[in-house]
């Protein structure tokens, strides 16, 4: 198998380790991977989409599984998709359009693996609707790490352990998923300003039942009577009566427009507080207070930063961190708090979005919970940042809530149990199905998962 020690990092490029970086092209060849780790274990690892440590290993192995890429089956009738771990999102949206299937979660970027998918329980801009992405499995087959190759199916204890269990029972080898079928390949959008938060939260409140996508960007820049306003933005898939003559004639052709990359060495400073208020000042001026029936590409609706590849080199050789928490209905005021907090800290957040969660998922360490989500990218040196998002992460437990451990870098973990509660039950399950610590990374160390 072709394998290089090589400095692997997330997407937020910061703490980078060294790893053996191994490459399986064959379910043989990663159960032999697993099979002859050393002291220091593996870690499956897809596109690198996890911001943080999730998918690296310090001195032992990462499992790159991206040439596991074959797609076994589709079922235009019932409506699902046999394919291995390593295909992408990207890649099913090119061949299940054209067939009038969508994939039934996404989300803000396509370039996530399906088992990335299921490692991180991922979600998306419809969670209010139709829960995570493990929620749409119907069964996946689990290579672990006495080297048995299972097969887990819902309800069952190894499923709900592995779903958003970010990759520590075991290596996703190929999934059967279910989709979500679409006329075409556009959506239809509402758009609306918001004044500040509280008119955000009312209008999400009132009327997001009768959208199936919903995302509001809100500007952490903004203060004084205008904290927390934001752009609201929220659609579904376009019927085909709503496209023009023209476009009929080819109603889900997929089309994603790429900008030039990112260049590989970006100006430090460059994302200041003057730059990314200057921004937040012109993109919610620009937003039309109230638009309806917008017709959008699906790439311009779910995933604007995919269309400039490496967008992430923008905040300079330091790196950023992405920060997002979750607290629950009942606990506005602790959401209005951090807002406020984060308005007066001045930190410079272009990438901002706050989000509805519906019902709870049942993997064990899934994020999301009944409530609001609140993410953010922030420069890594930012002066006192890590002492800052400390005392945020102490206000979200305080209030029942959690951090999502698929963007997390840093969180203490104290705080762990506090934030999920069926802890103790995935730390047992992976005390039995794996004693000798096979499957391990940097975030698992961390965190003493």
């Amino acid at each position: 198998m072709p394998a290089d020690t090589v400095a692997v990092t997330g997407w937020g490029r910061t703490a980078p380790t060294a790893a053996q970086l191994i490459r399986p092209r064959s379910y043989e060849e990663a159960a032999a991977a697993v099979r002859e780790c050393g002291t220091r274990g593996g870690i499956p690892r897809g596109l690198g989409r996890a911001y943080g440590d999730a998918a690296q290993n310090a001195g032992g192995a990462v499992l790159d599984m991206t040439a596991l890429d074959r797609v076994h089956a589709i079922d235009v009738t019932e409506g699902t998709v046999l394919c291995d771990a390593g295909v992408s999102l990207h890649r099913l949206m090119e061949l299940l359009l054209p067939l009038g299937w969508f994939v039934p979660v996404t989300p803000g970027t396509r370039y996530v693996t399906v088992g990335g998918a299921i490692g991180a329980d991922i979600h998306g801009k419809n969670h209010h609707v139709s829960g995570s992405f493990a929620r749409h499995v119907r069964s996946f087959e689990l290579l672990t790490a006495d080297g048995s190759v299972r097969t887990v199916t819902p309800g069952t204890d190894l499923f709900d352990a592995t779903a958003g269990g970010m990759g520590l029972t075991g290596v996703v080898l190929t999934a059967a998923v279910r989709l979500q079928p679409v006329e075409t390949s556009l959506m239809s959008v509402d758009t609306e300003r918001a004044a500040d938060l509280d008119d955000l939260m009312a209008r999400l409140t009132a009327t997001d039942h009768r959208y199936r996508y919903s995302v509001a960007w809100i500007d952490l820049l903004a203060r004084g009577a205008a904290t927390g306003r934001a752009v609201l933005t929220r659609g579904d898939h376009a019927p085909l009566d709503a496209l023009s003559a023209r476009a009929r004639r080819a109603p889900l052709a997929f089309r994603t427009p790429r900008l030039p990359a990112a260049p590989a060495v970006f100006p430090e400073g460059l994302l200041s507080r003057r730059t990314v208020g200057l921004f937040n000042e012109l993109w919610f001026r620009r937003a039309p207070r109230a638009r309806t029936g917008e017709l959008q590409r699906m790439s311009t609706f779910f995933h604007p930063l995919d269309g400039v590849p490496h967008w992430n080199r923008v905040y300079g050789r330091g790196g950023f961190v992405q920060y997002q928490f979750v607290v629950g209905h009942g606990r506005e005021e602790t959401l209005r708090r951090i807002v406020r907090r984060i308005s007066e800290r001045r930190c410079p957040s272009f990438l901002a979005v706050l989000k509805r969660f519906g019902e709870a998922d049942p993997g064990w360490l899934s994020f999301p919970v009944p409530g609001w989500t609140l993410a953010l990218d922030i420069p890594a040196g930012l002066p006192g940042l890590p002492a800052f998002l400390d005392e945020l992460d102490d206000e979200v437990a305080a209030a029942g809530g959690r951090v999502y451990l698929a963007k997390d870098s840093r969180l203490r973990p104290e705080l762990l149990s506090a934030m999920y509660p069926r802890l103790a039950d995935f730390r047992t399950l992976r005390a039995r199905l794996d004693p000798r610590g096979v499957f391990t990374s940097d975030l698992s160390r961390r965190l003493a998962l």
